[in-house]
């Protein structure tokens, strides 16, 4: 049953990334539009946003909740060290859905307090996978100090570091990109498919450069992510196979296949963490002094583990269903 709960833990993170972040992603191409088209960005993110925004959430609710239960151990090292990037990137969530609602459904609609939503809305969206990255990186950067004899050392250079800022830029480039190749498929005009290609040209070039970033920044910092991405043939197919379909991705674009694109986009992103993520599995914090943190040992007692197990299950049996109900009656709603 713990590699049942491992599964769901990952599946949640997946899904969180995917849908999470393409939501994030819709607030940072809204962030870099010009004036004069923000409005048409905005009517099409509200479509392609609207059958999952309130439920994307909930993949991070699950997530933290495996871990509190599962892995309190884990938990309790993350959430101690790394609170100060994790408390920016909550009220980052918080933030982006006041003003996402109230600038939809705000009784009283006046010019100055739609722009301060929507200034709220485009810079959480951008802050908040900024420092989900910074905490993803940090988790195996090896800069948690739990010897550390000052606040600086302890709660700040464990997350404040190359390697984990270029994380996090990278992982907002990889959020831009997934909303643009969404959008695409969402807009209704060939002008604005024009312009969500090319959002999407320029966060694939953004991601590409921060990706380079990342692995410099690694040789700096001395993780060794050249090494498990390339040095194990896992992760190194997972990378082939994630530029494999970026290429097949422009090609179907091109040809004006604007809808399965977006599971090509979905299943890049995947592969690249997948890449990451196996190498150095079950350990999912590595800390100063070689130790690092397991899923496999430090968890929950064997009972706790197969309760939690059992709660996935069943619980998964209500949640899909209900969430793909969700996105066919949306659906089903913008083709009437």
């Amino acid at each position: 049953m713990l590699y049942v709960v491992i599964g769901f833990l990952f599946f949640a993170i997946v899904l969180y990334f995917l849908l999470g972040g393409a939501d994030f992603g819709a607030g940072i191409i809204e962030l870099f539009t010009s004036d004069d088209n923000k409005s048409r960005t905005r009517r099409t993110s509200y479509q392609a946003i609207g059958p999952i925004w309130e439920a994307n959430h909930m993949w991070l609710i699950i997530a933290i909740v495996i871990l509190f239960v599962g892995f309190p151990v884990i938990y309790s090292e993350i959430c101690t060290y790394l609170h100060i990037p994790l408390l920016i990137m909550l009220m980052g969530v918080t933030a982006r859905g006041t003003a996402f609602s109230f600038r939809n459904y705000d009784a009283v609609k006046d010019d100055k307090m739609q722009a301060l939503y929507n200034h709220i809305f485009v810079y959480s969206s951008f802050i908040t996978p900024l420092f989900l990255g910074i905490t993803a990186g940090s988790v195996i950067s090896r800069q948690v100090d739990p010897a550390a004899d000052s606040f600086l050392t302890a709660f700040v250079f464990s997350w404040l570091n190359w390697f984990s800022v270029a994380v996090g830029f990278f992982t907002v480039a990889l959020c831009g990109f997934l909303a643009a190749i969404y959008l695409i498929g969402e807009a209704k005009e060939q002008f604005d498919v024009k312009r969500f290609t090319k959002k999407a040209v320029i966060m694939n070039a953004a991601a590409v450069g921060f990706g380079g970033l990342v692995f410099l920044a690694a040789e700096v910092e001395n993780v060794h992510l050249a090494h498990w991405i390339f040095g194990n043939p896992v992760s190194l197919t997972a990378v082939i196979a994630a530029s494999m379909s970026l290429v097949l991705l422009w090609y179907l674009l091109s040809k004006g296949k604007t809808k399965v694109i977006r599971i090509l986009a979905g299943f890049q992103v995947t592969m690249i963490l997948v890449s990451v993520g196996y190498r150095h599995f079950p350990n999912v914090m590595m800390v100063k002094g070689g130790n690092n943190l397991s899923l496999l040992t430090n968890h929950a007692p064997a009972a706790t583990i197969n309760d939690l197990g059992w709660a996935l299950l069943v619980g998964s049996l209500f949640i899909l269903p209900a969430l793909g109900y969700l996105y066919y009656s949306f659906q089903k709603k913008k083709e009437a």
